[in-house]
């Protein structure tokens, strides 16, 4: 994706089943479960860069003794640097001496323990800092009622959340669907908590005893159904309990996605499943589970493991923007969808260039885009093949003609390569976007000057100011006759309000190639109509999605072509085509992960309805607020 948009965030959970004792024997270490979390953290950090955040819970401490230790980090290179934290507090501590591990201080020491939950955040709401790096903990005196929660999440009813809370007679500290989650549920823990405290006192069991009978009784299906009834929106929560029990909960729609592996001496939850596949490489790829959607992964404190349905499942929509570009491309299906991406948007490529093979290269922009360029090479060059053999097939060709015929070859080249993000420093404008065009290193000399076309393929276009301000220049410069850039995902519609970072209609180029479209046709009436609509069913929760109707005039070929118009500026002498991908064509590819709301407008809940309606109010009334 050329355009910069956040991520989703990441988790990494792991609860070892059985004393620390054994892992020290087997693996010659006691850090074996932190060891494991730095590993699936690391082979994650491209879910987050705003930081990171680590957990440990120790069980079976005697009073007097911590044991939830968390360590995170809001500075560049945040994995390495909680880690390293730790190590240090583990000197400290006395746990490591002169390199080795102290047995005698295992009961004492920070991060070592059989529960850890890792984080990597990416922050949708632009707030930074290290009070918003999860996880976050719950604290109280009871460990059954202390709570350590992080997850990938967006919540569309975050008002009604914090107005929940509020008649609940809490004060949270801020509005952040963080805070709002984390409150949410520890408060229904509370009520658990004390609905068996009242029974076991009805019964005559001493309060020193009620602590341990929580443990063993704790219903954490019961704490999840309350509290989880209450939520809309796009989910992975991870949460552990003070004493040892854990969850992993999944949205009813499997929007956030989440992986787990279970053998007889570890449980891992992941947000994506080459991690796992990595950090445990004995194990068959099949062995990875999904999370059912709706569903809870439940760890108890004494081992056993269970998956609890917790809300009624929807249909299954899981984001296809984790198959098109936010999960690594080392899974094996991520992989094998991207490269389809690739071949099926071919035909439409060679059409665009008449399949005219001689002047023609193509390439891909930017680094992440190579898989779908390798699925679009393999498809034009069966292309290709295919041309030529019903040219010997028509035969009468001279020895000549068949070497010519047979020496023709799609010309596929690296022509712009990322080679480094340059840090702008420079606040001017005009400096900060001729840093930007620099980024990418191209190769001269492969592009006949204004003879050949330049066809570009892309994950996908969002806002096009990257294409427009650098990209579009840097290929320029090549001096081509024309530029085709491809984009492998369709045309982004619509705001996402369950995790990316694209809550902005007037921010998305194809909107506002749909709204030029409108004012050339003559069809202003239709912005105001919908504004109207908007406005009208703004607090209606069964509202339609009104912003539909601004694209339902046009083709999509018509915005297409509107949006080469508005991304080619006057310093650009090539012509540009702009090509995007089918919806059609984007399920054939991923017909597992079906939620195209941002492609399509179809929201999967009632609260993204409302928010693509409240961000159309916005943008009419020239707002910048976010809408949700």
């Amino acid at each position: 994706m050329s355009d910069p948009v956040k991520h989703e965030c990441g988790i990494a959970f792991i609860r070892l089943k059985k004393p620390l004792s054994f892992y020290k024997e087997k693996y010659g270490t006691y850090l074996y479960g932190l060891n494991k979390l730095y590993l699936l953290m690391e082979k994650q950090h491209n879910r987050g860069q705003d930081g990171a955040g680590a957990a440990v819970i120790k069980l079976n401490v005697q009073p007097g003794n911590p044991y939830i230790s968390r360590k995170r980090s809001d500075q560049s290179n945040p994995i390495p640097r909680i880690f390293e934290g730790m190590h240090d507090e583990l000197v400290k501590n006395g746990f490591i001496k002169n390199g080795e591990e102290n047995p005698a201080a295992v009961e004492t020491a920070p991060f070592v323990g059989e529960l850890f939950l890792g984080h990597l955040r990416y922050g949708t709401y632009g707030r930074e800092g290290l009070q918003f790096v999860h996880p976050f903990i719950r604290k109280n005196n009871w460990r059954s009622r202390n709570l350590v929660l992080a997850g990938n999440f967006n919540m569309t009813n975050n008002d009604a959340l914090f107005a929940r809370l509020v008649e609940l007679g809490q004060h949270p500290l801020n509005r952040t669907d963080t805070v709002t989650v984390l409150e949410r549920i520890g408060h229904t823990l509370d009520e658990e908590n004390d609905v068996i405290y009242k029974d076991l006192r009805a019964q005559g069991v001493s309060k020193k005893e009620i602590s341990a009978r929580i443990a063993t009784d704790l219903n954490v299906v019961n704490v999840l159904k309350k509290a989880a009834v209450d939520f809309d929106g796009g989910y992975t929560i991870a949460g552990m309990i003070g004493h040892g029990d854990a969850f992993v909960l999944r949205d009813p729609n499997g929007i956030r996605p989440a992986f787990w592996y279970e053998n007889d001496e570890i449980v891992v939850v992941t947000s994506e499943r080459p991690p796992i596949k990595t950090a445990f490489d004995d194990l068959n790829y099949d062995d990875i589970k999904e999370i059912e959607p709706g569903c809870a992964l439940i760890v108890r404190a004494n081992g056993e493991v269970k998956v609890e349905r917790i809300l009624p499942a929807g249909e299954k929509t899981s984001c296809s923007f984790e198959r098109i570009y936010f999960s690594r491309g080392t899974d094996r299906d991520i992989y094998l969808e991207r490269k389809e991406l690739g071949k099926l948007i071919a035909p439409t490529i060679l059409k665009a260039v008449n399949y005219d093979f001689e002047n023609t290269v193509f390439s891909f922009i930017p680094n992440t885009a190579e898989v779908a360029n390798i699925g679009m090479m393999e498809t034009i060059n069966a292309e290709l093949n295919n041309y030529k053999k019903e040219k010997i097939k028509e035969g009468n060709l001279s020895d000549t003609e068949l070497d010519k015929l047979l020496a023709m070859h799609a010309r596929s080249e690296r022509i712009a390569v990322k080679d480094a993000k340059l840090r702008t420093f420079i606040t001017s404008d005009s400096q900060r976007k001729d840093l930007v065009s620099h980024v990418y290193d191209t190769t001269y000399g492969v592009i006949r000057n204004y003879t050949d076309t330049l066809v570009a393929i892309d994950d996908s276009i969002v806002r096009g100011t990257t294409l427009r301000n650098s990209i579009l220049r840097i290929l320029d410069r090549l001096k081509p006759k024309k530029i085709i850039i491809v984009s492998s995902a369709p045309q982004i519609r619509y705001p996402d309000c369950y995790g990316i970072d694209m809550s902005k209609l007037k921010d998305f180029i194809a909107f506002r190639a749909a709204i030029d479209l409108l004012k050339e046709s003559g069809r202003e009436s239709v912005i105001k109509e919908v504004y109207a609509e908007c406005i009208k069913h703004r607090n209606n929760a069964d509202a339609e999605n009104f912003v539909k109707r601004i694209y339902a005039p046009f083709t999509d070929e018509e915005i297409s072509d509107k949006i080469g118009k508005l991304l080619k500026t006057d310093a650009i002498n090539a012509e540009v085509q702009i090509i995007y991908q089918t919806v059609e064509n984007l399920h054939i590819a991923c017909p597992l992960n079906t939620g195209d709301w941002y492609f399509t407008g179809n929201y999967p809940t009632a609260g993204g309805r409302q928010v693509v309606n409240r961000s159309f109010i916005n943008f009419y009334e020239g707002s910048d607020e976010r809408a949700y």
